[in-house]
């Protein structure tokens, strides 16, 4: 029986060992593109022009929980090596009037504005009239999309340890 087409980006980095892995990286590129083009156009359809994907998932990782963050944290919590590229978009959020730093010791640590709060509550707003109910219409199992997230967060890991790994080479 001949080999099944590979549905991939570069033919050329299938293994014989792993093809899903090409596979699953294509897959991985196609969904992180549409999912950074979702929250940007979310964002630009809550009121928020011009504000990049970091900028976005730094808003609200500063925003969850209600509890103040350090940079640190924020670099930690959404996976972020560069802090600098971190410290950059809580700039960016603070002239805009959607962060506030407030000096602990020898560290900042950065909370929402109400200008903050409203934006991550009308980009909710817009997120589940778009997305959460598209999802429920087409009937998609939200225990298999827990299941997917479970799967993807541990295949990180993984591309992490990997990194590390190269970064030893």
């Amino acid at each position: 029986m001949a080999d099944k087409p590979r549905i991939v980006s570069s033919s050329h980095l299938v293994s014989e060992r792993a093809a899903e892995l090409s596979e699953l990286e294509f897959a991985l590129i196609l969904s992180g593109n549409a999912f950074n083009r979702w929250m940007v156009r979310c964002m630009r359809a809550a009121g928020m022009p011009d504000v990049s994907v970091l900028d976005i998932l730094v808003l609200h990782n500063v925003n969850s929980r209600e509890r103040e963050k350090s940079l640190s944290e924020v670099c930690f919590v959404l996976n972020v090596e560069d802090s600098h590229l971190v410290n950059y978009s809580l700039k960016k959020l603070r002239k805009l009037g959607l962060v506030e730093g407030l000096k602990r010791g020898k560290e900042v640590h950065y909370g929402t504005t109400v200008d903050g709060r409203a934006m991550c509550e009308k980009y909710r707003e817009v997120r589940e009239a778009c997305l959460v109910e598209t999802f429920q219409r087409l009937g998609v199992n939200s225990q298999e999309v827990g299941d997917v997230a479970k799967t993807l967060r541990a295949i990180s890991g993984v591309y992490d340890q990997a990194s590390r790994a190269a970064s030893a080479m």
